[in-house]
C-alpha cells in the first residue's frame, strides 16, 4: 500500500428481510449469486443476490442453525444444529440425504478438507469429528479440547487446521494425520474466530477479549495484537483477492482493515452515520467487493466498498 491511506467508501445497497430471529450465520453457494442464511428461525433460507431477493425456505430444521458449508466441486450443503445434527442436502436430488449424528451438543463450525475429501465438524463437545465426504461416513475424532471448539480454518495448502477453543486457546493440528502441532494461548477470553490469511503467511484469531491477534506461519509466534472492538470479535473475513480484511463484533460494527499493514481503514457503525445493524454483527462473508452481513436484529445487510 502507498504511504497515503486508500479513502475506503462504504454503501448500503441492499437489506434482505424475512428472519423472524437472529441470525447466527450465511454461506455463499457454490452457484453463483446464491446465498444461504440461518438463525434461530425454523428454516435455511435460500436468497438471490443478483436481484437481492428471498427465493425460498429450504428445508425445516428441528433446532438452530449455527454453521453452514457447502464444500467446492460437491452439490452438497452441511447444515450445523444447535442439537448436535449436520443434516446433508443434495442439491441435485433437492432433499436432506443424511443426518450426521455424532455430537450431542450444539455444532458451531464446518469445513472441508478439499485434498483429503473429509469435512471437520466442530462441537460445543470439545470434538471435532471427521467425515469422509465421498461416503458420508465418520472417519475420526479429534479431541481438541474439554470445553467448546468454537471455529475452524484450514490453510490454503492443506499443512494446517486451527481450532478455536473457548478455554481462551487456539490449537493447531497437522492437517495429514490430525497431530496436535502448537497450542496457541494469547487470547484471555474464548476465541471466536480464527482465519488463515489467503496466501497462508499468517493466521488471524479474534476472542471474546475483543483483540484481533495475528500468528506468523509456520511457527506461529504471536507477532501483533490488535485491540480491534470494544466487546467479542464474532468473525474475520479476508477478501479473496485484495490486501483487505474485515472484522464483525457483538459491539455492532464492521471494520475493514489492511491485511498487509493491519491497519484500520473502514469503520461500519451507526456512530458512523451508517445505517447499519443495531444489534451484535454475528457473521460477515465477501462476495467480490460486497460484503455480507447478520445480525442479532435480524437483517442481511449488504455492502458495497471501494476498495481499488
Amino acid at each position: 500500500m502507498n504511504d497515503e491511506p486508500p479513502m475506503i467508501t462504504a454503501e448500503k445497497i441492499a437489506e434482505l428481510t424475512g428472519h423472524g430471529n437472529p441470525i447466527f450465520t450465511l454461506e455463499l453457494s457454490q452457484k453463483p449469486g446464491i446465498l444461504f442464511t440461518g438463525g434461530n428461525d425454523k428454516g435455511l433460507v435460500e436468497w438471490n443476490l443478483r436481484d437481492n431477493s428471498f427465493i425460498k425456505v429450504m428445508f425445516p430444521v428441528a433446532a438452530s442453525i449455527y454453521a453452514i458449508h457447502g464444500p467446492v466441486g460437491r452439490p452438497l450443503l452441511f447444515t450445523g444444529l444447535r442439537n448436535g445434527d449436520v443434516l446433508v442436502f443434495d442439491f441435485i436430488e433437492q432433499k436432506i440425504i443424511k443426518t450426521l449424528k455424532h455430537h450431542g451438543a450444539p455444532v458451531f463450525d464446518i469445513k472441508s478438507a478439499n485434498q483429503k475429501n473429509e469435512l471437520l465438524v466442530a462441537s460445543e463437545d470439545g470434538h471435532v469429528s471427521v467425515w469422509s465426504l465421498d461416503t458420508l461416513e465418520l472417519v475420526y475424532i479429534i479431541k481438541a479440547s474439554h470445553d467448546t471448539v468454537r471455529c475452524i480454518s484450514i490453510s490454503p495448502d492443506e499443512k494446517f487446521v486451527a481450532f478455536g477453543c473457548r478455554d481462551n486457546s487456539i490449537k493447531i493440528y497437522e492437517l495429514t494425520d490430525y497431530s496436535l502441532y502448537k497450542i496457541l494461548n494469547g487470547h484471555t477470553m474464548p476465541v471466536f474466530t480464527v482465519q488463515f490469511s489467503p496466501d497462508g503467511s499468517y493466521l488471524a484469531s479474534g476472542s471474546r477479549d475483543a483483540q484481533v491477534k495475528i500468528w506468523d506461519c509456520p511457527t506461529f509466534e504471536e507477532i501483533k495484537s490488535i485491540p480491534a472492538h470494544l466487546f467479542a470479535v464474532n468473525h474475520i473475513s479476508f477478501h479473496s483477492t485484495k490486501p483487505y480484511f474485515a472484522t464483525a463484533s457483538m459491539d455492532k460494527s464492521i471494520k475493514i482493515w489492511g491485511a498487509d499493514d493491519f491497519k484500520l481503514y473502514k469503520v461500519i457503525s451507526r456512530e458512523k452515520g451508517y445505517d447499519a445493524h443495531k444489534l451484535s454483527v454475528n457473521k460477515i462473508n465477501w462476495n467480490n467487493d460486497e460484503l455480507i452481513s447478520v445480525s442479532d436484529d435480524k437483517r442481511i445487510i449488504i455492502w458495497r466498498l471501494s476498495l481499488d
